[in-house]
């Protein structure tokens, strides 16, 4: 998927936080071969547990962006940039967005409550976040949660953001390795199916389902860290994202799903985001030159 939405006019980024590092060398080696002259970019969680076997993987199969995200940049920002490699933060608050510039990061992922996946605690939107961190920060900002058309790619620009950065619309693509019945999952959403949990260990937007009912009965009755801990125990979302058990697996997705009602081609989804923002921006255009009698 990555390599098709870099032949199509974006920038694709590989997830590496739920591979092992061989099965990561094993996607790029493939993205690269698909797109030889073309740029991509590998996201990498900093708590990932090896995450010196990630860095020393992209290094080595010369990825010429890092994505990272829930870490402190500077532990590996510079050791990055001295191999030649773009890097880009995610983060969800002015806070981290300046200890992010400080660290030497090439551009921030400026991240609303809407997102799907891991988010912050602070729940702030993103119409409300790009503004703030435009002001705090003068690195390019790419705006993410809850973008999923070019109507809003367009807003996110007027917000002061030069670029975005679309996760759960390409969940339901032909291309994507998410599990069919997730995907169906995904496109039967409606408002109020997804829900931001499990704060107290690394916040996470998910899917109503029995899982979450396990996780919300659990700190609703005041579980500990660890009783938490034990709940998620481990390959959680690769069972439910990828296996596709509906039930006990993870359900990462964002507010953006009860707006995604078919399953496309990557070339076909890049297409439409691009054509409607174009129409979005001409029809602002109008409406400002040529208003109405």
């Amino acid at each position: 998927m990555a390599s098709a939405v870099s032949l199509n006019g974006g920038l694709g980024i590989i997830g590496a936080g739920s591979m092992y590092p061989d099965v990561l060398r094993e996607h790029i080696k493939k993205c690269k071969a698909a797109i030889p002259n073309l740029p991509f970019a590998v996201n990498i969680p900093l708590l990932y547990p090896d995450i010196e076997a990630h860095v020393k993987t992209i290094i080595e199969e010369k990825v010429p962006i890092v994505f990272t995200s829930a870490g402190n940049p500077a532990t590996w920002t510079q050791h990055f940039k001295k191999e030649g490699i773009k890097v880009v933060h995610v983060i969800a608050n002015t806070k981290f967005a300046i200890k992010a510039e400080q660290s030497g990061v090439d551009a921030i992922v400026a991240e609303g409550f809407e997102a799907g996946g891991h988010n912050g605690r602070e729940e702030t939107t993103t119409l409300c976040l790009i503004p703030v961190i435009r002001k705090a920060c003068q690195l390019p900002l790419i705006a993410a949660g809850g973008i999923g058309s070019g109507r809003a790619m367009l807003a996110a620009m007027a917000l002061g953001a030069e670029g975005v950065q679309i996760g759960s619309r390409f969940v339901a693509t032909n291309e994507s390795s998410a599990h069919p019945s997730f995907k169906n999952k995904v496109i039967e959403a409606k408002e109020g199916d997804t829900v931001l949990t499990l704060k107290q260990l690394t916040p996470v937007r998910l899917i109503k389902n029995k899982f979450y009912q396990m996780v919300n009965e659990a700190e609703s009755k005041g579980a500990s860290k660890e009783e938490l801990k034990e709940i998620l125990g481990r390959a959680r979302a690769k069972k439910g994202m990828f296996e596709g058990d509906m039930d006990e697996g993870e359900l990462e997705i964002g507010q953006v799903a009860a707006n995604i009602n078919e399953t496309l081609s990557v070339k076909d989804l890049m297409s439409e985001l691009l054509n409607e923002y174009e129409l979005a921006r001409m029809e602002l255009v109008q409406q400002k030159f040529m208003p109405n009698d």
